[in-house]
């Protein structure tokens, strides 16, 4: 079962019925609609950058995309959208209710760069806050890879 994007809060919460990332689609910075289960067998880390936190990321989707490339971003990147409140996208509703995606103080992202490891099969495996560096998600790589 796949859930898309476009899916508002005011539907059916059919997120909850997810197994893994692998059922969510996102857009992609240029617009595409990727299926996530391109990643099936890959072990990810999922990260945010959105505007919801004091206007920190002001700049569009293409802006963002143009100043990643002047550092060679190889990664996948996405449109921004909403991490919390009713707008959230599905992917982010359930990655915050899952028992290793929880957060400390409530499950609310709290800023940007909060990041997810997920395994092979698209399971939360654990959240590392916006300050923890990516030493610290490298050193947990080895046991899902």
């Amino acid at each position: 079962m796949k859930y898309d994007i476009e899916i508002k809060a005011k539907e059916p919460l059919t997120w909850r019925c997810a197994r893994s990332m692998h059922e969510f689609s996102a857009k992609d910075n240029d617009w595409h609609m990727i299926c996530l289960n391109k990643y099936k067998g890959l072990v990810c880390i999922v990260t945010n950058v959105v505007n919801q936190f004091g206007k920190q990321e002001p700049g569009s989707n293409q802006e963002i995309k143009e100043f990643a490339a002047s550092y060679n971003v190889k990664f996948d990147m996405y449109n921004k959208i909403c991490v919390n409140g009713d707008d959230a996208h599905p992917l982010w509703k359930w990655i915050k209710v899952q028992p290793k995606g929880r957060g400390m103080l409530g499950n609310a992202i709290k800023w940007n760069f909060t990041k997810f490891l997920f395994d092979k099969n698209g399971c939360m495996m654990k959240r590392y806050g916006p300050m923890e560096e990516p030493l610290v998600i490298e050193k947990d790589l080895p046991c899902y890879l």
